[in-house]
């Protein structure tokens, strides 16, 4: 059997119409999962579902806003999923907000800590007791240096929502460890979809492999840890950021 093989499993990747999202949606479905792709915009989710399916995969749209957890729940009721990809995040519905935290308001936080902790938690909350009853499932969460680490560009909102997401997903993950179940966050560096600012371009000098991020690279971390060869790898926040982060 081919390692990191994910044929019979069902992927539901969250912010998948586009960046990183669409990335692991691709790898996963080249594992030969049947991969559900979520958005908070419908067209976006179905032209990348179109995609896959013209490749030859098993895809599917399923657009839903995960800071509404009447609707995720409602979009999973009759879903079976082995793999869930937390990867919505940024600024949510609305752009990424760059401020000083001492000039913002808890209105400006709203929608940095919906997204990028409370999405998370509507979602493995929805699949986490089909998982533990099937006693088998892979919980990723898509997190940021910026929440493990902290960073001095006026995103401090999004820095405590990946923070929050990365230690909700590592308690998770040790209440579940004897189920069948893991549950792993990948905390990105500077990706490739990250807006060309001169801060980025600054940071980007600074990567030791010389390089930015890529959707394939978080894709192919995705498959590992949504295999059965993951199956001991659990309750970790794991750099995917080129040397730029280390644990």
């Amino acid at each position: 059997m081919a390692l990191f093989e994910l044929h019979g499993r069902t992927a539901l990747v969250t912010g998948a119409g586009q960046g990183m999202g669409t990335g692991a949606a691709e790898v996963l479905a080249g594992q030969g999962a049947a991969v559900l792709v979520n958005d908070i915009e419908p067209d976006r989710a179905a032209a990348v579902a179109d995609r896959l399916r013209g490749e030859g995969h098993d895809a599917e749209a399923l657009p839903f806003d995960v800071t509404d957890l009447d609707a995720v729940q409602a979009a999973l009721a009759d879903r079976t999923i082995d793999i869930l990809v937390n990867n919505a995040g940024n600024g949510g519905a609305e752009s990424m907000r760059v401020r000083p935290f001492a000039e913002t308001t808890p209105a400006d936080w709203a929608g940095p800590l919906a997204v990028n902790l409370d999405g998370v938690m509507h979602c493995t909350h929805t699949v986490l007791p089909g998982m533990i009853e099937r006693g088998w499932g892979r919980i990723i969460g898509v997190v940021s240096g910026a929440g493990t680490q902290g960073v001095n560009i006026g995103v401090a909102a999004y820095s405590a929502g990946k923070g929050g997401a990365a230690g909700l997903l590592r308690s998770v993950a040790l209440e579940v460890a004897s189920t069948g179940v893991t549950v792993n966050s990948i905390a990105l560096g500077l990706m490739s979809n990250t807006g060309g600012t001169d801060v980025t371009s600054r940071l980007a000098r600074s990567i030791p492999t010389g390089r930015l991020g890529t959707p394939h690279d978080l894709g192919a971390l995705c498959a590992y840890l949504a295999s059965e060869e993951a199956s001991w790898m659990t309750a970790q926040t794991i750099p995917l950021a080129g040397g730029s982060i280390t644990s």
